[in-house]
């Protein structure tokens, strides 16, 4: 959580609600994916690339957690 303490002063420059709202999903998704051994970085970029052409249905399967197959 030391990313946390070193971002608390970013927090106060989102520059509104909805700015704060989307840095915590991200932030929360950033996280999840190290705490489950998911480089963050590769993860992000990944699903990025491929939210274009997949099909709203199956959208859980970009979330960082790795699933039982």
């Amino acid at each position: 959580m030391r990313s946390v303490a070193i971002r608390r002063k970013n927090y106060l420059f989102v520059g509104s609600q909805t700015g704060g709202r989307a840095a915590a999903i991200a932030y929360t998704l950033l996280e999840t994916a190290k705490l489950n051994d998911i480089y963050p970085q590769a993860w992000f970029a990944d699903t990025l690339a491929r939210i274009p052409d997949y099909k709203i249905n199956r959208v859980d399967d970009l979330l960082p957690w790795k699933t039982n197959p």
